[in-house]
């Protein structure tokens, strides 16, 4: 038998233990194959679609990610799996094989894995590219399809790119196995286990850091963010860390001196778990943080998109609104001319909200604000017709010298109700005393959407009076109950303002955000789906690597008198804890980053987050049910 011959027969031996790596290694392939067809498109190389610019720029980055991502992926499925073998490897050693030859070995079979995830790889992202160049045209909002074809430099670019890659890995691997002496790689697995113990400090320890950490991301708003962003970080790593070394032995450890300890088959499950979760402890801390990254990606892309109509109606009350300078004579533009070319061209139910007011200085010292700037104040009278139109609440009345202070995000404290705010204006000196600061949309005809001040209508009468032509403003918003697809319509009313009038629209914001967070989600999927898919996969290999030694115990097992449906109760209970523990842990702490960001958008999310995470809990239970068919298909050979 020549080595190539024994490669293969070896392959086809141990297809249950390659299955995983070879489907993961596969997908990424698939994945990368699928990224470059549209990087290297012809038609997007020559700019043939409109906005193909930035997708492709988002796509070469993920194809870095993926790079990378694989590299430490497919080294530790690959360095696992060998490590299973090392009592193979001594035994060929034993008779006569030689390092080279047992290294040449080994590429063969790295070899054959790779050229067929390549191959796999390639043909079904052929497959699925068109599907991909569908789903992105629509996206696009492109008029004419993307045209499907195998672009030659993709398939260059993705084959020798993964070859070169999984080069590298063997490389290493075989660095690390030419390092042990026979006699280690013969007692590998036998090496006595000692009984783990935990340490009581750092179980303490690891509460503490997550509990802290789950403070902190729970109480953050955006004036916090930076500062506690990395604390944040660092607190619940190192406490998942120390959480699967310490705590689970810790709380497996009092189980074990419990009375229930005893009873039927738990005695079995517990002891097991004992080592498996100590022996397993970096495996499942970075499946655990590989599943809140996930999670927490997954859920933020998912709000960005289905938050975005709210955000819009936040930002811009009204559908599309613009600004006059100047307070002498007629408006430029009549505004009923505007309503009408708005309806001309399919704008339903158009409405007309105004303003006037006038800019005065506006000198703040806080972080999210420009430290001096100007800021358009109105009467209280306007300001309660706009608040009418926009069916909010009335407000009660202001008294002389006194003002409100409208600020049109959530989360955001500019001032304290009972501030007295001064400034000077037109060489005099003024101030007034601001009541309360009210966090809601007002117009969105001024620049960058406010803030604004109301005054009363007395004390604005006078301000006006005394301001400068140039510091007073027409406001003008419209309204429209169609506004999401009447694009044409908000153009055509552009074209009957001056040139340089300054006019928003939500209609247009809308749908450039739209279609970038639409993107965002549509890339951002697949590469949580390849980590998701690599964590299972991690925890699906080790468990098959560690066959041979639990074949053995079970072995053992059944011959002082368990049956079957007993070994499948325990052999289901520590699958069942490998493969959840990780992803519950993993669960909180994205639970908490969405309560963070639940607090920086002022919206309650937790239905959405929620809904992300069943679907991801979903795919990890039929993951565990397949390992866990595997599992016991392999374990009913014992005898």
């Amino acid at each position: 038998m020549t080595f190539r011959q024994l490669a293969l027969s070896n392959i086809r031996g141990s297809l249950h233990r390659y299955a995983a790596f070879f489907l993961s290694s596969s997908f990424s392939v698939l994945l990368f194959f699928i990224y470059a067809q549209f990087i290297f498109h012809p038609d997007v190389v020559n700019g043939h679609i409109e906005a193909a610019g930035e997708v492709r720029q988002g796509l070469v980055a993920c194809e870095y990610i993926i790079i990378v991502f694989s590299f430490f992926f497919v080294l530790y499925s690959n360095t696992a799996f060998l490590k299973s073998r090392n009592k193979e490897f001594g035994l060929l050693s034993l008779f006569g094989v030689t390092r080279k030859q047992l290294a040449r070995m080994i590429w063969y079979e790295n070899a054959v894995i790779a050229l067929a995830a390549i191959a796999v790889g390639i043909a079904f992202g052929s497959l699925f590219s068109k599907l991909f160049f569908m789903a992105l045209a629509q996206l696009l909002e492109v008029q004419n399809p993307i045209r499907f074809l195998v672009v030659p430099k993709a398939v260059l670019v993705t084959g020798v790119g993964f070859f070169v890659l999984f080069q590298l890995i063997t490389l290493v691997s075989l660095w690390k196995i030419g390092r042990q002496e026979i006699v280690e790689l013969l007692k590998e697995s036998r090496k006595p286990k000692k009984p783990p113990v935990a340490s009581v400090w750092l179980t303490l320890l690891a509460v503490v850091t997550i509990g802290a950490g789950y403070y902190l991301a729970y109480t953050t708003t955006l004036m916090t963010l930076m500062v506690r962003f990395l604390p944040v970080i660092g607190l619940v790593v190192l406490g998942t860390y120390f959480l699967f070394s310490q705590v689970s032995v810790f709380v497996l450890g009092r189980l074990q001196k419990s009375q229930s300890y005893f009873s039927g088959t738990r005695m079995l499950v517990i002891s097991q778990l004992v080592f498996k979760m100590k022996d397993n402890a970096r495996l499942l801390f970075s499946v655990a943080v590989l599943s809140a990254v996930v999670l927490t990606a997954s859920g933020t892309f998912y709000v960005y998109m289905q938050g975005n109509k709210e955000q819009m109606l936040m930002q811009f009350p009204q559908a599309a609104g613009y600004i006059e300078e100047g307070g002498k004579g007629q408006p430029v533009v009549d505004p009923e001319k505007v309503k009408q070319a708005l309806e001309q061209h399919g704008a339903s139910d158009v409405s007309i909200v105004s303003a006037h007011g006038v800019l005065i200085p506006f000198r703040v010292e806080h972080f999210n604000m420009p430290k001096d700037s100007t800021i358009m104040a109105l009467p209280e009278s306007q300001y309660l017709h706009i608040r009418e139109t926009l069916g909010m609440p009335k407000e009660g009345k202001l008294e002389k010298g006194h003002a409100l202070f409208i600020f049109p995000y959530p989360q955001i404290k500019v001032f304290e109700g009972g501030v007295t705010y001064s400034y000077e204006f037109a060489g005099v000196k003024h101030s007034f005393v601001i009541d309360k600061q009210l966090n809601e949309p007002l117009l969105n005809a001024y620049k960058d959407s406010g803030p604004w001040f109301v005054l009363d209508d007395d004390d604005f009468a006078a301000l006006n009076q005394a301001a400068p032509e140039e510091t007073k403003l027409h406001a003008y918003g419209f309204e429209w109950s169609n506004w999401e697809d009447t694009l044409p319509a908000v153009e055509q009313a552009r074209q009957l303002l001056p040139k340089g009038t300054y006019m928003t629209s939500r209609t247009e914001q809308y749908i450039n955000t739209k279609q970038l967070s639409s993107l965002t989600m549509f890339i951002g999927i697949f590469i949580s789906i390849l980590f998701f898919i690599a964590a299972g996969s991690m925890i699906y290999f080790r468990l098959l690597t560690e066959l041979q030694d639990e074949q053995q115990l079970y072995r053992s097992l059944r011959r002082i008198g368990l049956s079957s449906r007993e070994l499948k109760r325990i052999v289901t209970a520590q699958i069942a804890l490998i493969f959840f523990v990780p992803f519950l842990v993993g669960t909180g702490h994205a639970a908490f980053a969405m309560k963070a960001l639940s607090n920086l958008l002022g919206q309650n999310i937790g239905g959405l987050a929620l809904l992300v995470m069943a679907i991801f809990f979903a795919m990890q239970t039929l993951f565990f049910l397949i390992t866990r068919g595997v599992y016991s298909k392999q374990l009913q050979t014992v005898r």
